[in-house]
């Protein structure tokens, strides 16, 4: 049984206000050759189809042009809501596309159906769980004790008909403790999103999404397929991909993956602005179709540096400095460290700084449930 795990789509994207939408169009026409080449039994794709849970017009008629070039082909697609999504709008007419084989997960009530796929005697179990936060099974199973994360999805496994005799593949979408973040994603509010790999136990394969850099979780049972094409400059050195998962006995998988090459790649320049335009550096090597991050290391700031940049460089994204200034500035920025922490890593840091001691565990679990439930809006 062969399958291909794909997430974070995001589609109707913009990078440093560049559209992304011809990449997208090109990448996905990309994924369905590749589709044409391995002949899977099924195609996931693990949430955050869009970037906004409203996507423009454009980036959903891209979706649902995809969807019907596998729908021509007879491929079985199985999908789920990311955080991104709107998982009401995923799932309308979700029952109607079941009968061209593509495959909504429906809104979270408590319950998961497998769905079932056949390969002649072969079968494999496929569990479709979209984005969840704690509340969300809270509503359904109040007996149970659901604190964070983990507990949320220890629980909504813990109520699926799992098959121990059958292969048994989840789809979902969240941040796996371990998992390397890039730049792109969103970082959650408290620091309280994480879910332990432990409650995967029961599972074949894990099919992850939300995270945008591939990569395992511990073994190639439990995996982040990464983005289809790179979404930050944090990822200029990640290489994308299609992941193929082969499950060829219960409780056996492989994996393997097919390269991405993208329609615009992503490159960082470094340099003086005289260096970055003389002709010796940039005659046949200026970068047309790679979008650009240029760093300029001038003491003195350029007058109008980009657009002036542009005229070389056509798909100059972003535009820095370093210099003496600027690196003042970072170690300021660096000692403050505001913006990349959690607010529960902000109030740890503040309740030290007031009391000369940090907060004890009990104190540290009681802030980070009181932050879930502010962010969950039960305050």
């Amino acid at each position: 049984m062969k399958l291909i795990h794909l997430s974070d789509l995001h589609l109707g994207k913009k990078v440093n206000e560049f559209s992304m939408l011809d990449d997208q169009a090109y990448i996905l026409r990309e994924i369905v050759r590749i589709v044409d080449d391995e002949q899977p039994h099924g195609v996931i794709v693990a949430g955050d189809i869009y970037d906004k849970s409203v996507p423009p017009a454009e980036a959903a008629t891209l979706f649902d042009e995809f969807l019907v070039a596998l729908a021509e082909r007879g491929v079985p697609v199985f999908l789920i809501s990311g955080n991104h999504d709107s998982a009401e709008r995923l799932a309308f007419g979700g029952r109607l596309m079941d009968q061209s084989g593509v495959h909504f997960a429906p809104l979270y009530n408590g319950t998961v159906a497998p769905l079932t796929l056949r390969d002649g005697d072969v079968s494999v179990r496929l569990y479709l769980l979209p984005f969840l936060k704690p509340a969300h099974v809270r509503r359904f199973f109040p007996d149970d004790e659901i604190v964070d994360y983990t507990d949320a999805m220890r629980v909504a496994v813990a109520h699926m008909p799992l098959d121990p005799a059958a292969r048994n593949v989840l789809v979902t979408h969240q941040f796996v403790t371990g998992a390397e973040r890039s730049e792109s994603e969103e970082i959650s509010v408290g620091g309280t999103d994480n879910v332990d790999a432990s409650v995967f136990e029961p599972f074949d394969y894990v099919a992850l999404g939300h995270i945008h850099r591939p990569q395992n979780i511990g073994s190639p049972r439990i995996r982040y397929c990464g983005t289809p094409l790179k979404y930050s400059f944090s990822e200029c050195n990640h290489e994308k991909s299609v992941t193929v998962v082969e499950l060829p006995a219960v409780g056996d998988v492989t994996i393997r993956t097919v390269p991405l090459r993208p329609l615009h790649d992503m490159r960082e320049l470094r340099g003086t602005y005289n260096e970055l335009t003389a002709r010796a550096f940039y005659d046949g090597t200026s970068y047309p179709d790679e979008y650009l991050h240029i760093t300029l290391t001038d003491e003195e700031d350029v007058p109008d540096a980009m657009s002036r940049l542009r005229v070389i460089y056509k798909r100059l994204m972003k535009l820095d400095y370093d210099n003496t200034r600027t690196r003042h500035a970072a170690v300021l920025e660096a000692a403050a460290d505001v913006e990349r922490q959690s607010p529960l890593e902000l109030f740890s840091r503040f309740y030290e700084q007031q009391n000369g001691a940090p907060m004890s565990e009990e104190q540290t679990a009681r802030i980070a449930e009181m932050i879930e439930d502010i962010w969950e809006g039960a305050v």
